[in-house]
């Protein structure tokens, strides 16, 4: 059997509450770099910048880092497995398919995807450092030499997104959760299952019922077995057969 046929079987369109967690293995299409995998940006510098318990010393070097990717996220445009993602959505409705993402480029949202939950924030926003300030993220394309002062309380700011060792956003957490509540198809797209809690969304899945595909350049390692069926090749490339 062709693998055309294998992937259209799945018949996505049969079920009606449809989960798609994606990492950064999505994006790699759109010229961005993974965190771990072949080609990815990962250093142990990378790895100190990125750990918020070395915050708020480390603030000059994660403005440095995120604010060069920024400029990068900023020229990159979504690829054809955004797209088909968008696509579905479009096609059953945003009460029917939501999407979850790891990623912090927003190009799920470029390609047209609504309510689309970012487990890690957004690299276009900037919000204060202080837990007492009253003001809200907001949308910041700027790349900075240095923290800038919040224009409220004066604390410095910082990119809005979710560091290791920082918890999600309350809301990321809580839309999440509910969408596993009564998922019957989840669909975990170019992800490393290495990072927590997204690592453990297909064994929530898994729990209700639901099917379980894995979609990847690279088989997962070690074995994930609550996904009962993976596909191995480019994400682009197999997320029009899968989802059309």
């Amino acid at each position: 059997m062709a693998m055309s046929q294998i992937i259209q079987s799945l018949g996505v369109d049969n079920y009606s509450r449809i989960v798609i967690l994606t990492g950064a293995g999505i994006s790699v299409a759109s010229g961005l770099p993974t965190f771990r995998g072949e080609g990815g940006i990962y250093t142990e510098d990378v790895e100190w910048i990125s750990d918020s318990n070395n915050l708020p010393g480390s603030l000059p070097d994660v403005w440095r880092f995120y604010g060069g990717r920024r400029a990068q996220f900023s020229e990159a445009k979504p690829n054809a497995g955004h797209f088909a993602i968008a696509e579905l959505q479009r096609r059953r409705g945003p009460e029917a398919v939501t999407v979850i993402t790891q990623n912090v480029d927003g190009l799920h949202q470029r390609a047209g995807c609504i309510d689309v939950i970012e487990l890690h924030g957004s690299l276009s926003k900037t919000r204060c450092t202080s837990v007492d300030c009253t003001s809200d993220p907001f949308d910041d394309w700027s790349v900075y030499d240095a923290p800038p002062p919040c224009p409220v309380c004066t604390s410095p700011l910082r990119p809005a997104i979710t560091l290791f060792n920082e918890m999600l956003s309350a809301e990321a957490d809580w839309k999440s959760k509910r969408a596993l509540r009564d998922v019957d198809v989840f669909i975990a797209v170019g992800t490393s299952g290495m990072v927590w809690p997204a690592a453990n969304f297909v064994r929530s899945a898994e729990y209700v019922g639901a099917r379980t595909v894995y979609v990847s350049k690279d088989p997962m390692t070690p074995p994930n077995r609550s996904f009962q069926r993976s596909y191995i090749g480019l994400a682009e490339e197999l997320l029009s057969l899968l989802l059309g």
